[in-house]
């Protein structure tokens, strides 16, 4: 399906930066999946946002935002570190994040918390 194609992470490759939980569903429809999107280009939550909603609603899906918070990626040690808040979106729920990025980070230590830094 369509939905399949999208990918269930974009994330930067190194770095600290902001992240958000989105939920994709059809119109009226069952289908539904959330992913993750995260970069250190956005200054907000919403800029993400702003980007991935008209991406996903051409492909025909509704998108809303579960919340949001910070991703520390070190790409050398193999590490993810999710943790922090969205003040717009409110926190999204980090152990959903870890489960969807270890799909995607096989090989990586993914952890999370509800530390602020």
């Amino acid at each position: 399906s369509a939905m399949a194609a999208v990918r269930d992470v974009e994330i930067d490759p190194e770095g600290t930066f902001k992240y958000i939980l989105v939920r994709l569903q059809r119109p009226g429809g069952e289908e539904r999946r959330d992913i993750v999107r995260g970069t250190k280009a956005a200054e907000f939550h919403n800029h993400i946002f702003e980007k991935v909603n008209p991406e996903m609603e051409k492909l025909g899906y509704e998108c809303k935002c579960l919340g949001g918070g910070k991703i520390d990626h070190n790409s050398k040690d193999k590490k993810i570190r999710v943790f922090g808040l969205s003040t717009g979106y409110g926190k999204a729920d980090h152990s959903v994040t870890v489960e969807i990025l270890k799909k995607v980070y096989t090989d990586y230590e993914i952890t999370w918390s509800d530390d602020k830094k």
